[in-house]
């Protein structure tokens, strides 16, 4: 018996694990390399991630430091943030080349379907919360009372907006993973079509639950495009077990 079984690509196990690290290797050099650049162009950035705070108050839109260090914790966590986001298609494309070896060429056409659409739909959820965000916090303003005054910690700020926006684009690969159960024959697409109640049902409690700021316009804006994304996923695995 040999010390390392090869795998179906013929590589080794410890050839797999140099791969897995230059794969690593690639993706953490790249996330830097962009975060350096976010953090270069950071007053480009802040401003942009402002705007929804400017537009939902207007002529009162700063921000409030109280801690010596929050500019530089603000700056960091923005400069990450971007450099991870601009990395992304460079991160999908490094897990796509680690996993392709392993696999036959008819489903290597799928992951390239797969990393591509997982890429439009997650960019497609973060500028979705992006411009969800601005109503947000009118509403979070606006139920605590007029009476208060509103000045927000920058970092307190931009926790919420950075969360927000992950998990609408997580939220948004919804349909890629439905697409790829009904393609892995896990789940049918009649399956799909019969529960389709329970599956609103469930998209709404999700989206009220990991709504970050908890308004109703944000809550509808993550539950409507899942519940239509459900059923677009019934449509594309008909068509692909055709």
């Amino acid at each position: 018996m040999t010390k390392f079984r090869r795998a179906e690509s013929g590589m080794t196990l410890a050839e797999h694990l140099g791969e897995l690290r230059r794969r690593f290797l690639i993706m953490a050099v790249s996330i830097t390399l962009f975060a350096v650049l976010a953090f270069l162009f950071y007053p480009n950035l802040l401003k942009i991630l402002q705007d929804p705070y400017c537009s939902a108050i207007p002529n009162h839109c700063k921000f409030l430091v109280t801690n010596p260090l929050d500019g530089l914790t603000l700056r960091v966590k923005i400069a990450f943030f971007g450099g991870f986001l601009i990395s992304s298609p460079i991160i999908l494309w490094q897990v796509w080349r680690f996993v392709t070896p392993g696999l036959k060429a008819r489903e290597r056409r799928y992951v390239v379907l797969f990393v591509s659409s997982s890429l439009l739909f997650f960019a497609t959820g973060i500028v979705l919360a992006y411009f969800s965000f601005g109503h947000a916090i009118h509403f979070l303003k606006s139920i605590g009372g007029s009476t208060l005054i509103t000045e927000y910690n920058p970092n307190q700020y931009l926790t919420l907006f950075l969360l927000m926006m992950f998990i609408f684009g997580l939220m948004f690969l919804f349909p890629v993973v439905l697409v790829a159960l009904e393609l892995a024959n896990i789940v049918k697409p009649a399956q799909l079509l019969r529960g389709w109640r329970y599956a609103v049902i469930t998209i709404t409690i999700a989206s009220a639950v990991f709504t970050p700021s908890g308004d109703p316009l944000s809550m509808a804006a993550l539950a409507v495009p899942l519940v239509i994304f459900y059923f677009l996923a019934i449509g594309v695995g008909k068509l692909l077990h055709k």
